[in-house]
Order: structure tokens, then sequence, then C-alpha cells
């Protein structure tokens, strides 16, 4: 089958990735799958971690990167109602991994721990790809399957932990950091969706500019200096009540300045870094609160999607290039100049 090939790791992801057209294909579905032939995949930035090499994680090449797909369902495995045969699905990739109780346990845990799909197995950038189908929604007949790929790991990544987690409320400020990425854009939708103002950070003017066409209340144009006082100005000095940041050490202590007090801080990643300098005296002071999040469960996707389907949200899609071209849509990604998904055809 065709496959966009990570043949090892190195430092530059997209010299890793080839194309080719005689991969393995998946086995056929197991209980409780589905296999789905891939109508379009979607990048996410995990993508180049996958490439580069996952810290901790031991992974061995040539594998299959990808975590975003729209596509059909083309066979099932037992256990598997056939009514799933056919329709067009989007993807969930974090699978939830049973946990063993020990004695003293909680009865559950809050969050499940997950494996995801194009990380810690073979991914989604090919012709075909197994998943549970408990981790797939469907999504129209007729839904353009770039924007359906472009959609589920990011929105599902930001409706958990703003919705789920931080429980923002409509007309609350938010703060956005980095707009322009998956996460981000996906989390300036949801503001909006939410009827929040909202103040999203970039270091590209190019990117301010798109996002206030999507809603965004005010832009800050991050030049490397500490922006709180202006976040802060345009509240009128109270400050944001849940910031949104998944770039990590190059914002963190800027975001904690810039909430209100019982703010929020959630945070999906660092990708400038994990190791941020903050500021515990304000944390404390301002009964702040600081949340990480990984993902979210298959019933936050299924909200998620029923929102998609009814045309709540529309994901930014950035570039479309046909699969011939994959390796362009990882160097796309590299160049941290889109402003939406980067998203993979494979028709």
């Amino acid at each position: 089958m065709r496959a966009a090939l990570i043949t090892a790791q190195g430092p530059v992801p997209s010299s890793v990735v080839r194309v080719v057209t005689d991969a393995p294909e998946p086995a056929t579905a197991g209980p409780g799958q589905a296999r789905v032939r891939t109508l379009c995949s979607a990048m996410n930035h995990l993508d180049l971690w996958v490439a580069k090499g996952v810290p901790g994680l031991s992974l061995t090449c040539p594998r299959i990167g990808g975590s975003d797909a729209c596509g059909t369902v083309e066979s099932i495995g037992p256990g598997v109602s056939p009514t799933w045969l056919g329709k067009r699905v989007i993807l969930n990739a974090a699978v939830a991994q049973p946990e063993p109780t020990l004695p003293g346990d909680a009865p559950e845990p809050i969050e499940p721990a997950y494996e995801v799909i194009g990380e810690h197995t073979q991914g989604v950038h090919a012709e075909l790809f197994v998943a549970p189908v408990a981790n797939l929604q469907p999504v129209a007949d007729d839904a353009d399957p770039a924007q359906a790929a472009a959609f589920g790991l990011t929105f599902l990544t930001a409706y958990s932990m703003m919705i789920g987690k931080a429980q923002l409320r409509p007309g609350q400020w938010v703060l956005v950091t980095g707009v322009g990425g998956g996460v981000a854009s996906a989390a300036l939708a949801i503001a909006k969706a939410w009827s929040c103002p909202t103040i999203v950070t970039s270091r590209h003017q190019h990117k301010l500019d798109r996002a206030a066409t999507l809603g965004a209340t005010h832009g800050v144009l991050d030049t490397g200096d500490d922006w709180s006082r202006q976040v802060r100005k345009l509240t009128g000095g109270r400050g944001v009540d849940l910031a949104v940041d998944s770039s990590g050490k190059a914002t963190h202590l800027k975001c904690i300045k810039s909430l209100a007090r019982a703010g929020a801080y959630v945070t999906p990643g660092c990708t400038s870094g994990p190791d941020a300098t903050t500021d515990l005296a304000r944390i404390f002071w301002h009964q702040l609160r600081l949340i990480g999040s990984t993902m979210g469960t298959t019933e936050q996707f299924a909200q998620v999607a029923a929102l998609y389907r009814d045309g709540v949200f529309a994901p930014a899609v950035d570039t479309v290039v046909p699969w011939q071209q994959a390796p362009s849509a990882y160097a796309r990604l590299e160049t941290s100049e889109q402003f939406g998904k980067v998203v993979i055809d494979w028709r």
C-alpha cells in the first residue's frame, strides 16, 4: 500500500520521510476494530517528534506516523455492528489503556493513560489503518475529507482541557498563545463558540491578522518581550480567566502574569521546552490553577464530534498536499509558518 514511511529518526524530520507504494497493509480488523481506507490524513506537531525521536520512548523504524485522518470503513472485526461499513469517519488517536489497581487506589483514575495511534503504534499517513471502533466518529457522507481529517486530535485536546478540565464558561476571557498551530486554532474556535472574548499571541503578524478574521478579539505580537502587561491592559487590568499554552518555557511565566484571580493555566504540551520559570507567590496569592491535559476521552470525542457535525466548528486548513508529496507536509510543519492544519490527500 501507499504510505509516508519514516525510514529513520533524525533531527530534520522531512529528510527521513519517503513515500513508498509497497508498505505492508495493516492486519485485518480484530474484535472491536475497523479497517479504514484513508481519504485524507492531517499533520500534528507529534509527527515531528516521532520522526525526530520521542524522549523516553523507544520507537523502531521504518514506521508510519500520523494521528489524524478521515476515511471510509472498509471492513470490521468480530463484535462490530455492520452499520459501520461504508461510513465516513474521523479518528480519536488516543486509545485508553487499562491500568492495574493497587490496594488503596481510588476506585477509578481521574483521567486514563493513553497510547497514541501514530506514536506508540503504526499511524494513519497511509492508504489503510486499523483502529478501535470506539475511537471513531461518523461524519456526513459529503463531509470535506481534508477538513474532517484536520478536526480530531486538536479539537479533542482543546475541548478536553478548556471545557472538560478548566470548565470554561461563556463570557470568560481566554488567552491563546502561538495562534496558528493546530491546538491553538482549535482553542480559538472553541472560545468563539462559547462567546468568550479572546486574546491571541503570535510571532507573526500575518497569523494575528488571520486569527482576527476567525473571531479573535485582540492580537498581541510576540517579540520575545513580556507581553503580560499588554494582555492585562486589554482586559481593563483584570487579566484573563483562562490561558491556553502549548509552548511552555517561552510563554509560561507571561501567561501566569496575565491571569486574573482564580484564573487557570492549562497546557497540553511544551514545544519550546519543559523547564519553565514560574511565579509560585503569584500562583498561591491569586489562587491560580495549573492544569495539565493530554488528549481526551472517547466520551469527549463524541461530544466535540457532534458539534462538528452540527456545523459549530470548521477547522482551519493551511495546506493540502497530494500523497506523492507527503515529505513536503513534514517540511511545511517544520517551518512553523502554517496557520491551521497541513493535510495529506490519499485519494
